[in-house]
């Protein structure tokens, strides 16, 4: 069964949604960020930190991160609404990990999750149902 996690856009949030191609960019900037900072160890860090290319079919609701070694397989990203803490439907990146996504999917999936919704400031339901709130809450 597959497994989702939710990256929520509520009040406070850095930005009120988020299209495709602005995760994409944000994906590629924590690629970037990664990629520099292999630069600064002198050694490939980028392919560890973001061992997958960009994929796509004729759908504009979703992509999809595809491994390029065996230890990592798929993740997918789509965009719609969820229910948030309070209890009222906003704006989401849904974040899926496949049947036949590995372990490795899950951890980097967890870590581009915590990338994204810190970067954004939302609130991040993870793949376990656990909750962690990057909003300044009152």
């Amino acid at each position: 069964m597959s497994q989702s996690a939710y990256i929520k856009f509520v009040q406070g949030s850095s930005v009120e949604r988020l299209s495709l191609e602005e995760a994409k960019g944000v994906l590629s900037q924590y690629k970037e960020q990664t990629a520099l900072t292999g630069q600064q160890l002198d050694w490939n860090y980028a392919e560890a930190a973001f061992p997958y290319t960009f994929e796509s079919k004729q759908d504009d609701r979703w992509f999809f991160l595809k491994g390029i070694n065996p230890l990592y397989k798929y993740i997918l990203f789509g965009t719609g609404e969820a229910n948030s803490a309070a209890g009222h439907m906003v704006p989401c990146v849904q974040v899926v990990l496949p049947d036949e996504a590995t372990h490795g999917d899950k951890a980097k999936a967890n870590e581009l999750c915590k990338y994204i919704a810190k970067q954004l400031k939302a609130e991040l339901t993870m793949f376990n149902g656990r909750t962690i709130y990057y909003y300044p809450r009152k």
